[in-house]
């Protein structure tokens, strides 16, 4: 039975600015291949962000044959105030593509809904970030 996932992997492009956008935005950001894969971590989970020194690699198979950068749509449950999401995402100069709106996400068997907003990141990967009420 699956319990979950732990983690995803996404082709970057953009090496220093992928990094420093998911610094900013507070994920905790580990070398675990020899600057090859970056790991960007919020709680259990992480994504894999394969260099482009791997990707083009044509040796490197284990990933999707088809995924360039910008192939990447995650959703992140934000737990601070969307006050401080838009603070966050002007600091880092990330354009907000949609919201507040108000969408059905995982939580609770995904019986639960939250406030969204969208942006993305350097690579043009689609994130939003979901808001739950207390």
């Amino acid at each position: 039975m699956i319990k979950g996932f732990d983690h995803v992997a996404i082709p970057m492009g953009q090496v220093a600015a992928m990094l420093a956008f998911y610094k900013g935005l507070g994920f905790r950001i580990t070398d675990d291949y020899g600057k090859r894969v970056y790991a960007v971590h919020c709680g259990d989970n992480k994504i894999n962000l394969h260099t482009p020194e791997i990707w083009q690699s044509g040796r490197f198979t284990l990933r999707g044959h088809t995924a360039q950068p910008g192939c990447g749509d995650f959703c992140f449950v934000w737990d601070a105030s969307e006050a401080t999401l838009h603070n966050t995402l002007k600091n880092l100069h990330a354009q907000i593509e949609e919201g507040p709106v108000e969408r059905k996400g995982g939580r609770n068997g995904g019986a639960d809904t939250g406030t969204s907003v969208y942006t993305r990141d350097p690579d043009n990967n689609l994130l939003e970030f979901i808001i739950y009420p207390d």
